[in-house]
């Protein structure tokens, strides 16, 4: 059973303080972003600053020539030239293991094949799986994590379908509110790699891209203002096409996998950040639980309290962890925090991950330590 809290480098590099007020929340260890994408993040609590812009997606550590030409480019806002060791460092003198945050198919700023919708609209956000370049991006990502001693477990971010429905700089989609259905027909892929995918399913491509036009163009003529129910009217079609999206997906994960326990033993910690509803294509990246690779985890999100995602991903080898989200100004009912970790343990989670140590409050800060001591209590009993 473990508890860990999120943090960034730039909440750690140059503030004294830092590693040990992590340490002070009672995490077993802490989860230190190694590749992120663009951001801009208060830290409430530093020295130097209160503000950090992050430009672009980055790599927090040197990436070595193998890899220089196909990761994102050096980060240039912290002052380490490997701001994640650094972070790494601190947080071991103050007895906390260091876990590496990796996003991998969210991505700002980067040069790589991206998703196209149905409409031929590019998702400059969005990195597609079914690309030779985007699986070497990851195995990339992985080879470096794997070659750092100071790392004592991964967690992948987006590490699968990324699409439509996460959000994006000045984001101003909400005009036409989406179900879920639709934000699904919104992030399928139709490039050329897809194009491949599918009809090596043996899915007409131009009878997929009419379907999902045609479903999508009913939503947005509608003169009501609540979404349509429903996704692909043929059920056949929709079966194929997430079969299709599902193995290109696991590819990529399993392609992960393999390069880490090239150099990891199996009892090294792997996790996705994963939603059970294998057609979700947000930072907990839709997947079917079972099909994960061997000895790996997930993190599902339970940011609004439910223990429902807890409930769908149980019944498979792979632990399942709750994320957590513990900062009020973003929404967290900090005064329920600790009965919620309760909660999450009693509906079967392995573990809980706080969002976000760096961007909390003092307060927050308070309410993530009596979170974290009342799981570690669930769990003894």
């Amino acid at each position: 059973m473990s508890a860990a809290a999120y943090v960034y480098p730039w909440d750690v590099v140059g503030d004294a303080s830092a590693a040990e007020s992590v340490a002070g929340l009672g995490v077993d260890h802490a989860v230190v972003a190694a590749f992120y994408h663009a951001t801009r993040a208060l830290t409430p609590r530093h020295p130097l600053r209160r503000v950090v812009v992050a430009e672009h997606s980055a790599s927090y550590l040197p990436v070595g020539e193998a890899w220089e030409q196909v990761l994102p480019p050096a980060q240039r806002w912290v002052e380490a030239e490997d701001a994640f060791g650094a972070t790494a460092a601190a947080l071991a003198a103050a007895g906390v293991p260091t876990h590496a945050w990796v996003v991998v198919d969210h991505v700002d700023g980067f040069d790589a094949p991206h998703v196209v919708n149905a409409y031929g609209d590019v998702y400059p956000w969005a990195l597609c799986p079914s690309h030779e370049a985007a699986l070497e991006y990851a195995v990339g990502l992985a080879a470096v994590i794997a070659a750092r001693p100071d790392i004592a477990g991964v967690e992948f971010e987006a590490a699968g379908w990324y699409g439509f429905d996460h959000l994006h700089e000045h984001d101003k989609v909400a005009g036409v509110p989406l179900s879920e259905d639709e934000l699904y027909l919104m992030s399928l892929c139709f490039c050329d790699a897809c194009r491949e995918e599918y009809q090596a399913s043996g899915i007409d491509v131009g009878g997929l891209r009419e379907a999902v036009c045609t479903r999508l163009d009913a939503r947005f003529a509608a003169a009501a203002s609540a979404p349509l129910s429903g996704g692909l009217p043929d059920p056949d079609l929709a079966t194929a096409v997430l079969a299709t999206r599902t193995r290109v997906a696991n590819r990529l994960r399993g392609a992960m996998v393999r390069e880490l326990r090239t150099q990891r033993d199996p009892d090294f910690p792997i996790l996705f950040h994963a939603n059970p509803d294998p057609r979700r294509s947000t930072a907990f990246t839709g997947l079917d639980v079972a099909t994960l690779p061997k000895d790996t985890g997930i993190v599902v999100n339970c940011w609004k309290g439910s223990t429902d995602n807890i409930a769908d991903a149980l019944g498979h080898d792979a632990p399942v962890n709750a994320g957590l989200l513990g900062v009020r100004g973003m929404g967290a009912d900090t005064d329920g925090l600790a009965a919620r970790a309760v909660a999450m343990r009693a509906a079967g989670a392995s573990g809980i991950r706080l969002y976000h140590a760096g961007l909390a409050s003092n307060a927050d800060l308070d309410a993530m330590r009596g979170a974290i001591a009342a799981f570690h209590g669930a769990a003894a009993r």
